[in-house]
């Protein structure tokens, strides 16, 4: 069973992989609630180019969005040449460009699950506190939010997974760079590349499926337990 011990190299794609995946769900959280929010409450002009764009990494080829980023968020590129003189905060080629990308095709997986609990909620709920003069920021905080947590989770989980497993637009734009940017899809297709390589690729293979299950387990779990709370109030 030798075999199975994993590298020094192989536990830092492990590492790296976990934090760009808990950086990429963290930071989109916000985003993701709001998006979902006025996708399914809002009534204005050009929702529907906004759902299109949403949902817009889902269906181009990754190495496309990890193209656009590059143009975008790299050195030379519009916004990442801004971020880097202003904050210094460079994207490319480095594991916050890693997060970004993950982020960013992980995305429309969380606003779909937020939005759907969203338009299940009962507005009647809703309506009833803002008669009894609560604000809707207020009526969002203590009526919507803890109604949607069960999606909210889910959204988080599927973020968290699309970004363990994102290969494409990551390696497009941020590169292989082993302890920067070489997550556990990177690593694995490195050792598909090199001979006597399979070993490897087997190792890290079977790591992303235990942690993609624990996932999704953990997911199922907690989204229980919300539901559970939410029908006991």
């Amino acid at each position: 069973m030798d075999w199975l011990a994993l590298s020094d190299a192989e536990w830092t794609a492990i590492r790296l992989s976990l934090r760009v995946s808990a950086v990429a769900m963290l930071a989109s959280l916000p985003f993701g609630i709001a998006i979902a929010l006025l996708l399914a409450r809002g009534r204005f002009w050009g929702k529907s180019i906004l759902n299109g764009l949403v949902h817009l990494p889902l269906i181009l080829p990754p190495v496309v969005t990890g193209y656009l980023l590059l143009i975008l968020f790299g050195k030379r590129g519009p916004i990442g040449a801004f971020l880097e003189e202003t904050i210094g905060l460079v994207f490319s080629f480095r594991w916050t460009g890693a997060a970004l990308a993950s982020a960013i095709m992980g995305f429309p997986l969380m606003v779909r699950s937020i939005r759907l609990s969203i338009e299940a909620v009962d507005r009647k709920l809703e309506q009833a506190a803002s008669t009894l003069g609560a604000g809707p920021v207020w009526v969002f905080a203590t009526i919507t939010l803890p109604l949607i947590v069960p999606g909210v989770i889910a959204g988080m989980i599927l973020s968290f997974a699309k970004a363990m497993g994102e290969f494409g637009a990551t390696i497009t734009f941020v590169s292989n760079i082993p302890g920067e940017t070489q997550t556990l899809s990177s690593a694995i297709y490195t050792f598909t590349q090199v001979p006597g390589g399979d070993a490897g690729a087997l190792r890290l293979t079977i790591v992303s499926i235990v942690i993609s299950m624990a996932a999704l387990m953990l997911s199922e779990f907690l989204a229980g337990m919300a539901a559970r709370r939410v029908e006991r109030a």
